[in-house]
């Protein structure tokens, strides 16, 4: 049998757009598909655990793993540091499996200059006012703290034209089968069965010489 070829799909989206929700559902409805945890410095909400929806470290930890150049990506967001370990990808592609990124604009840019068929996918929220009342329900952050995510969202979105797909992110299930068509698409590239499509063109070779 064919080895099976690992695609990196990096999803990106403001704060609020409903990244989260709908990845869940993607990884719990596909087979062969696993989440990228990534590497941070900010401190872990109500009911996050380590390992599970990020590697929680120190900012000196977090340095000494750029010095050694274990990330694929990180950028510095909310001034918290956020990166992905290549251990993530090596792991996943080694077991043949997609590697799902939940990751910034900053982060999907050095992620597509280092992978160049990385699959892209931006999330888009159903408005700014939708966006703000999620945001808001989020918790206590200062009135500062919150305009300031607001108009960091406002400069993710400006990129949105960077990315292969966009998703508007108004009716959830609609945006799950958006998100598990594009991935099943992926699979489904040349590149990715070139190898099956190789072995089966040489049998055409075999019966030509008969």
């Amino acid at each position: 049998m064919s080895r099976r070829f690992s695609n990196l799909i990096v999803v990106s989206g403001p704060s609020g757009a409903g990244k989260t929700t709908v990845l869940n559902r993607v990884m719990a409805e596909l087979d062969a598909i696993r989440f990228s945890v990534s590497h941070t410095t900010r401190i872990p909400r109500s009911g996050e655990k380590d390992g599970v929806e990020y590697h929680f470290v120190s900012r000196r930890e977090f340095e000494r793993l750029i010095s050694e150049g274990a990330f694929l990506e990180w950028a510095e967001v909310h001034g918290e540091m956020y990166g992905t370990a290549r251990a993530e990808y090596d792991r996943a592609a080694r077991e043949g499996v997609d590697l799902l990124l939940d990751i910034d604009v900053q982060g999907a840019d050095q992620v597509c200059q280092k992978f160049d068929d990385a699959v892209t996918v931006f999330v888009i929220p159903p408005s700014y006012m939708d966006l703000e009342r999620r945001l808001r329900g989020r918790g206590p952050d200062d009135e500062a703290t919150f305009q300031r995510r607001l108009a960091v969202a406002g400069q993710e979105m400006a990129h949105f034209r960077k990315y292969q797909y966009a998703i508007v992110n108004l009716d959830l299930e609609a945006s799950v089968e958006a998100l598990k068509t594009i991935v099943k698409a992926a699979r489904l590239r040349t590149s990715r069965v070139a190898e099956t499509a190789e072995k089966i063109l040489s049998t055409f070779n075999t019966r030509k010489e008969r």
